[in-house]
């Protein structure tokens, strides 16, 4: 399915697209939105805050301008609106986390002929576990500024009114559990994710005012047994890491620790039938390929299978549709 109409100077843009990528990652890892913030600084002023070499800085500065990313006023440089509101730190809708982790996939992208050559990865941490913890931090946090902005779409098409214990299973910061416990008050919690998970989901759960009643469980998942007993079950973006085999098993484990008559929701960027579309998934799938052993994007064909195989039952895709062609597929517990 073909999404452009191609022509050599569209596909030379697409080529050349990680220049300006590259440029927003190195003035979003410099943090130079944040250090301008609300001012008009001068290159000197912002040097005295960054530690950059002028000649460096000036163009740096200057491509930002040129981009619409910041402007200039008698050599003097300032954030524009939509940089004040999505790059600067101290904002609420700060998306930095997230550019940041696309910045630290650049390296295996760039390798993936190699990767397609010998059917191995080359990305050999998972981002959320990596030793280095800027890397950790901003796939955690760019998964939280994610799910926030999808969260709202989700419960458009989920109701959860008669629910009581939600298992949010690989739920990260817990940004999901979050949400879902401020609509419904009647529900608690339990997010299970990997220890180095758990600083950062603890923050982030007491900033909400909600560490009575969302638990954090630090496990692996696909190794250990879950524990305890649910009436719903959240799994997000947590299968596309996993082989076949291990998305089997981790299905299986939560319809063993679901009670009769509970429900299971599975969100994935979910290709069709034919695994060729929509475009952001089968280049998910390329990410999976570069990052993972034998991780990949998924059919709703392949997830309902699973599932049926697990023992659920009434499986359906919703319609909601998130970012980057994000579904919902539901299935019960008989």
């Amino acid at each position: 399915m073909t999404i452009f109409q191609w022509t050599p100077k569209e596909m030379l843009k697409t080529s050349g697209a990680y220049w300006l990528s590259c440029t927003i990652h190195a003035a979003v890892k410099l943090d130079l939105f944040s250090i301008i913030g609300v001012n008009k600084l001068t290159i000197e002023q912002i040097i005295s805050n960054c530690q950059a070499d002028q000649r460096g800085l000036y163009m740096l500065l200057n491509a930002l301008v040129a981009s619409g990313l910041l402007a200039k006023d008698n050599n003097q440089f300032y954030c524009t609106p939509f940089s004040q509101k999505h790059l600067c730190k101290d904002s609420p809708d700060y998306i930095g986390y997230m550019i940041m982790h696309h910045h630290y996939l650049v390296d295996s992208w760039r390798q993936l002929d190699q990767v397609v050559l010998s059917g191995k990865p080359v990305r050999h941490e998972n981002s959320c576990h990596t030793s280095d913890i800027n890397q950790r931090e901003s796939f955690l946090m760019g998964m939280f500024n994610n799910a926030m902005a999808t969260a709202p779409l989700v419960c458009k098409n989920v109701d959860l009114n008669n629910r009581t214990h939600l298992l949010d299973l690989g739920g990260g910061p817990g940004t999901y559990a979050i949400y879902f416990c401020q609509k419904y008050p009647q529900l608690q919690a339990t997010v299970y994710d990997l220890p180095t998970t758990r600083p950062f989901a603890e923050k982030t759960i007491h900033q909400f005012g909600l560490s009575d009643r969302i638990q954090f469980m630090d496990i692996n998942y696909v190794l250990n047994d879950i524990q305890g007993q649910y009436d719903v079950a959240w799994l997000s973006h947590i299968l596309h890491s996993e082989s076949p085999d291990n998305c089997q098993q981790i299905l299986n484990k939560a319809f063993n620790v679901l009670m009769p008559g509970s429900m299971i929701l599975i969100h994935e960027f979910i290709l069709n039938a034919s695994m060729d579309s929509p475009l952001f998934p089968a280049l998910f799938a390329l990410n999976m390929l570069v990052g993972t052993n034998q991780g990949q994007a998924y059919s709703d064909e392949q997830i309902i299978n699973m599932l049926k195989n697990a023992g659920f039952i009434q499986m359906k895709r919703l319609e909601s549709k998130g970012p980057n062609d994000s579904g919902i597929i539901i299935g019960h517990k008989p």
